[in-house]
């Protein structure tokens, strides 16, 4: 049996613990639940958002309906510390319980020992129903040595981060009451079976249909595959442009299945920036690496992150995984623009005025666009669009966003003879994803991370210049018009592009292909 929730200091006082969402951070609440003699009214205070606020509605009805009295009187709830805001149905739990143990309903055992944490949102019937945002607080509560009581559907979640001892996953209000004391319900209302930890002891399956696409389903597009398999060796960010129909959205989808699998660690990191979301966590999904793909449509606070909550957006749920973003030109200047900060520093400051969130978002960007407005290619003699259309077109991405991207490739048309061929030379993912294990590796042990990540000061100490391949790189600093940060993140694929050939230096032909490919549309 698990320990009481808290010493009631009075009958009609007592005080359950929960914690709540701040970003990724869970700070602790005490759930106060105090009942005086008055006319009946039921207030809760300490910021709570609309969703906290209902929850008197879904209390009364759940005690009711499981058979326990709801106290007659002044009922006042207070969620503090008072000003940090409270949002969701996590705290209807909490509430619940502490209602029954001011009004003597619900009394625990004399024992103490770890505080129990409450979470569960409730149904009208008293069922637990599963709450987002878990996982950072069943982290912080391992990390505090607090057992927790939360509802069936959360098992998996919370298991990933808490001993399978301090997890109490239930289903229904009448659980929870047998499992923390003795219940006095009115006749004809007995507790039901406790179901404890054994009703949910299966953990969800994985999900089907993760199995990655293949490289070799790309027919043709040699530079383009080639172009995939540097950006998944260095973690280098990429801009596909050519024609529709060229292979650029396949290729996109096909970069996961190139990168290794996520450490536990990193996968974690993944998980709970999931979790912080409007979406929640599956944990079926744990280790995999994200791949996000959103609309042109979507609003900086969808990319970015933000909103009333500071929730993160599609930059930190792609943390560790893709970012694609196809049509590039079609999304609105602002939400490029608010890409570029991420893109340098691998995490995102969201404020808002009563929230202030930090979320990590070192995501590898890869971007698709069309020539220009119509999509045809001046090679087949189709496009129609003027000039001065096709510089707007273009002119939609600012130089210092494509400053940022370090690679640059250009597509053309698949020639029939590509499409038509019957047998597959090409190599298939897990031949090239053998190749990008072997250069991080080389990467990691040389600095203890990726080739994007070297900073100029490691750049010119860990990337070495034959003397042929300084005087090109100086020749395409001045022929292309770099500036100081694409002259380095075009070392930077040098570099990457030596490590898959095994070169401790930075030869001619690195840099060389490093030139090539950084083709500005």
């Amino acid at each position: 049996m698990p320990p009481p929730l808290a010493n009631s200091l009075a009958v009609h006082l007592a005080t359950a613990l929960c914690r709540g969402q701040l970003g990724l951070a869970a700070p602790l609440i005490e759930v106060q639940v105090h009942l005086a003699p008055g006319l009946p009214t039921f207030h809760i205070v300490g910021l709570p958002a609309t969703a906290v606020r209902e929850s008197k509605e879904r209390v009364r009805a759940a005690l009711e309906n499981c058979g326990f009295e709801f106290p007659a009187g002044r009922i006042t709830v207070s969620l503090a510390p008072a000003d940090l805001p409270k949002d969701g149905g996590r705290y209807d739990l909490p509430i619940a319980i502490g209602i029954l143990q001011a009004s003597a309903q619900l009394r625990t055992g004399a024992e103490f020992g770890a505080p129990c944490e409450l979470y569960g949102e409730l149904g009208l019937g008293g069922e637990l129903r599963p709450v987002r945002g878990l996982l950072p607080a069943a982290a912080e509560a391992s990390r505090a040595r607090h057992q927790i009581l939360i509802p069936a559907a959360n098992r998996g979640e919370a298991l990933l981060v808490a001993r399978a001892v301090d997890v109490h996953a239930l289903t229904h209000l009448r659980e929870v009451c047998a499992l923390l004391g003795a219940a006095r319900t009115r006749a004809g209302a007995s507790p039901s079976t406790l179901a404890g930890s054994d009703a949910a002891a299966s953990c969800s399956a994985p999900l089907t249909g993760d199995a990655f696409l293949d490289v070799a389903d790309v027919r043709g597009q040699h530079l383009g595959k080639r172009a995939v398999l540097v950006a998944a060796a260095g973690g280098h960010s990429m801009l596909l442009y050519g024609p529709p129909g060229a292979g650029k959205s396949m290729l996109a989808q096909r970069l996961p299945g190139l990168l290794p699998p996520l450490t536990h660690a990193e996968a974690l990191e993944v998980a709970m920036v999931a979790s912080a979301s409007a979406a929640g966590f599956d944990p079926r999904s744990f280790g995999r690496r994200p791949f996000r793909a959103p609309h042109h449509t979507a609003s900086a606070h969808a990319i970015v992150g933000g909103g009333p909550h500071a929730r993160p957006g599609e930059v930190s749920l792609a943390h560790k995984g893709v970012l694609f973003l196809d049509e590039l030109p079609e999304f609105d200047r602002r939400v490029l623009e608010a890409l570029r900060q991420p893109l340098e520093s691998g995490n995102v400051a969201i404020s808002r005025a009563r929230v202030q969130a930090l979320y990590p978002a070192a995501f590898q960007l890869i971007a698709a666009m069309n020539p220009c407005p119509c999509g045809e290619s001046a090679e087949t003699g189709a496009c129609r669009c003027t000039a001065a259309q096709i510089r707007a077109y273009r002119g939609r991405l600012s130089a210092p966003l494509l400053d940022r991207i370090d690679l640059h490739v250009s597509l053309a048309r698949v020639a029939a003879r590509d499409i038509t061929a019957g047998a597959r030379s090409a190599p298939d993912s897990a031949q090239l994803a053998a190749l990008v294990r072997c250069a991080r590796e080389r990467q990691l042990a040389r600095r203890g991370k990726l080739n994007h990540e070297l900073t100029p000061s490691e750049l010119h100490l860990h990337a070495p210049l034959a003397h042929a391949a300084a005087r090109l790189l100086e020749q395409a600093f001045e022929q292309l018009h770099l500036t100081a940060r694409s002259y380095h993140r075009l070392l930077r694929v040098a570099r990457t592009l030596a490590d898959l050939d095994g070169s401790d230096a930075v030869e001619l032909a690195h840099v060389a292909e490093a030139v090539q490919l950084r083709r500005e549309p």
